[in-house]
């Protein structure tokens, strides 16, 4: 799973003077934006402070009119431009200040539930909190660490962060995710280990109760919430604990293909089938292929799709007790 910010091809410092990744690359699309939008021969970020602007030689009324638009009081971003909302608040942040709890994690790529939420800011000692509208401000000495570019809580400390805004099982997927070795490697990748979030969870603070609970439920190899979804289903119906991620190989030693979950005792898969699995033709082939020769080797592949996992639940949990009994 990309980053968000890989995802939206786009970058701005926080000082909105630049395009750089945290590598001193300029981000993707950058350059590409700032042009069509005749910003970039000012020297300007996709968002960047009004003063910085009038400084490069844009004139107020250019700042005003129709050619940029204002995501918070002070600042510009070309418009038809979108951008995520951190890198809207970007020229904002002052010395100290880092995007933390679902702003982070958001930030680096990890599952969150779907709607909108506030961009959450914590500063350091010294600092007050920013009032503004749709952000919300948190205290805490503990540093920043740079991913792409913006401050952010490092990995662990944004798993604490977000046990007290989210529910058990979407705390889970983003544990699940900071400590994903994806098999196509990627830098930084995992962002944690299982350990580093059981210690960061350990001292006493707030949400440590529910991230202690939580880390207890975290496994690698999870590529998707989905995939955390179905096997916290299943296992919080009394069902043995799955292999996650699982590499099935054939009598010769080849890999037959990659499984969500398995059971290797009882030579039972389970496999949730996502959108792409339906609307890319490529990936149904390969499934294709790789479900038929599970069955060739005498395993078992069950599917769940979106309604297994909610109005179907019970008949999910049904399926998979049959097969591992």
């Amino acid at each position: 799973m990309r980053t968000l910010a890989s995802r939206v091809g786009l970058h701005s410092e926080a000082n909105g003077a630049g395009g750089s990744t945290s590598e001193g690359k300029r981000a993707p699309g950058a350059t590409r934006v700032c042009e069509r939008r005749g910003v970039e021969e000012f020297g300007l970020g996709v968002s960047f402070r009004v003063g910085a602007g009038l400084e490069a030689g844009l004139t107020e009324g250019r700042l005003r009119g129709p050619s940029f638009v204002a995501p918070h009081f002070g600042v510009r971003v070309p418009a038809g431009v979108e951008l995520p909302p951190q890198l809207r608040y970007a020229p904002l942040l002052r010395p100290g200040d880092r995007f933390s709890h679902t702003s982070a994690a958001e930030w680096y790529g990890a599952p969150l539930p779907a709607g909108e939420r506030p961009v959450h800011v914590t500063n350091g000692a010294g600092l007050i909190h920013p009032r503004r509208p749709g952000v919300v401000g948190h205290r805490d000495a503990r540093d920043a660490v740079d991913w792409l570019g913006l401050p952010v809580s490092a990995p662990d400390e944004t798993f604490i962060e977000c046990a007290s805004l989210l529910g058990p099982a979407a705390l889970v997927a983003i544990g699940d995710y900071l400590v994903l070795s994806p098999r196509i490697p990627e830098p930084g990748r995992p962002f944690a280990s299982i350990d580093a979030l059981r210690a960061a969870a350990a001292p006493p603070r707030r949400g440590a109760k529910r991230a202690r609970a939580a880390v207890e439920l975290v496994r690698g190899g999870v590529e998707s919430p989905r995939e955390t979804r179905l096997r916290l289903l299943l296992v919080g119906a009394g069902l043995p604990e799955p292999v996650c991620g699982y590499p099935l190989h054939d009598d010769d030693g080849d890999v037959v293909g990659w499984f969500d979950l398995a059971w290797p005792e009882r030579r039972v898969l389970g496999e949730y089938d996502g959108d792409q699995h339906r609307t890319s033709t490529e990936q149904y082939e390969r499934d294709i292929r790789r479900f038929d020769r599970a069955a060739d080797l005498a395993w078992r592949v069950i599917r769940v799709r979106k309604h297994g996992l909610a109005a179907g639940a019970a008949e999910t949990i049904a399926r998979f007790r049959r097969a591992l009994a």
